[in-house]
């Protein structure tokens, strides 16, 4: 009992790398020790073909293309080309349209912030304080000048008492 139960084989339990009987097989992975074709402007020539397992008409133009190239037409040269490559190098550099999806993300994400910006505004942040009001400013600065604060080089300094308003 101790050995099964270590094991995980009791009724009902599996091991960790047991899979259920309805379950569909895991997907098999490539072996990575052996050569892989990749399109990069890098490394344009890749170790390997694109297509590697060749059809009959392809095998047929295989064979033609060991004999002399001026009897291949050019959408056959094209054809050789192609089972070779996937792209050619103008194809590589062939600017995309990454740039919009990019573009896209970026204003999404800022429309999104000035949602969440706006809900704050409305629904978090507190009301203005009254001090912040121009009638409130008006007779703080009125009070300021009623108390004559720094009068040498200050506030009260550019006041004209006698005749009531700010010297020029």
């Amino acid at each position: 009992m101790l050995a099964s139960y270590s094991q995980g084989l009791l009724p009902g339990r599996r091991l960790l790398g047991q899979s259920l009987p309805f379950r569909s097989p895991v997907a098999t992975q490539e072996d990575m020790s052996v050569p892989q074709y990749c399109d990069k402007r890098s490394y344009p020539l890749p170790d390997v073909p694109y297509h590697k397992d060749l059809g009959a008409e392809q095998k047929a133009l295989k064979e033609k293309e060991k004999g002399s190239w001026k009897q291949l037409s050019n959408e056959e040269k094209v054809a050789l080309y192609r089972l070779k490559f996937n792209q050619t190098f103008a194809e590589m550099n062939r600017p995309s349209s990454e740039w919009k999806t990019v573009l896209g993300g970026v204003f999404i994400f800022f429309g999104f912030t000035g949602l969440i910006v706006w809900w704050q505004r409305v629904y978090v942040f507190p009301p203005k304080p009254h001090t912040l009001t121009d009638e409130w400013k008006a007779q703080q600065v009125k009070r300021m000048l009623d108390m004559r604060v720094n009068p040498i080089q200050g506030f009260a300094a550019k006041w004209d008492y006698d005749k009531n308003e700010w010297k020029k």
